[in-house]
Order: C-alpha cells, then sequence, then structure tokens
C-alpha cells in the first residue's frame, strides 16, 4: 500500500503495509534514526515523535493512522544541525548517560514546552512519567528541562 506521510516538514511516499509501526517506516524508510526501539509496546518511550505536536510512542501507531498528520522527529528540532534551547539544554545538563532514552525524552519534553512554556516540578514529572530512562538521569533530565524552561537559575536562551 502506497501511503504519504508528512515528516518534520516534507511528505513522503512510502510502501507498507497500513498495520506497519510508524518506528519502522522513520528508521528503515526515511533513515531518521533518532526514535529508537526500546520495548514495542509503547512502554519505554525511546520511539516517541510528535503528531500533530502530541508526544506519541511510533512503535505502536500503525503508519495508516498517521496519513495527513504532520509528523515531527528529533531530526526535526534541529533542521540546519543547530540544537535548539532544549536540546543545548539535556547537553549542558549531561541528562543522557548511555542515550538510548533521549531522542524520545527530549520529544516528550519538548511537546510539554510547547504546550507549558514554563512548568512547575509536577507538570513536568507527570509528563515525563511515560518515558522510562534506565541509567538513572531523570533529575538530570528534569533539571533540563527546567533550564530550557527558563524556569532554573541556569537558563540557556
Amino acid at each position: 500500500m502506497s501511503i504519504v506521510i508528512s515528516v518534520n516538514g516534507a511528505q513522503h511516499r512510502v510502501q507498507a503495509s497500513p498495520e506497519t509501526p510508524l518506528l519502522y517506516v522513520l528508521r528503515g524508510d526515511l533513515g531518521l534514526n533518532g526514535a529508537k526501539y526500546g520495548c514495542g509496546l509503547g512502554q519505554c518511550g525511546a520511539c516517541t515523535v510528535h503528531i500533530d505536536g502530541k508526544a506519541t510512542f511510533s512503535c505502536i501507531t500503525p503508519v495508516a493512522a498517521v496519513e495527513g498528520r504532520e509528523i515531527k522527529t528529533v531530526e526535526g528540532l534541529a533542521p540546519h544541525g543547530d540544537m535548539n534551547a532544549l536540546q543545548r539544554a539535556f547537553l549542558a545538563e549531561q541528562a543522557a548517560q548511555c542515550g538510548y532514552c533521549i531522542a524520545g525524552m527530549i520529544m516528550r519534553a519538548q511537546a510539554l514546552l510547547d504546550k507549558v512554556p514554563r512548568p512547575d516540578d509536577e507538570q513536568i514529572r507527570r509528563h515525563m512519567q511515560p518515558n522510562l530512562c534506565r541509567c538513572g538521569t531523570h533529575m538530570r533530565i528534569i533539571r533540563a528541562i527546567k533550564r530550557a524552561s527558563g524556569t532554573s537559575h541556569r537558563s540557556i536562551a
């Protein structure tokens, strides 16, 4: 089946079965490897992308469900290679240890900041809860989100 999807502002025609996970199309067909395969069950968040601005697990989203919708991957946050404020904050706070979960963490955090530019600690914790970091850098991730939002004393423009 031929499906047209919009990813990071560009239209792509892909050949895939309708039930193919969006993650497989992003990685296998489009070469966008930021989103990772973690659990394959929508339980870890390593595969998080934005669909119409909402953080979504791409490993359990059928590609047919995203036709006509806007998909953004972590690559779309830095289309010209320049990191955005959130990515710079993750770097400054050394929020990545092994790095496997970070693209998903950044996408989930960006969805929060797009909706709530200056979230409090409870909003950050609640919003980030679906994504797991097995290295245990959750506190650094929270600091990075606060830094990017300007709610930390160590803000980055």
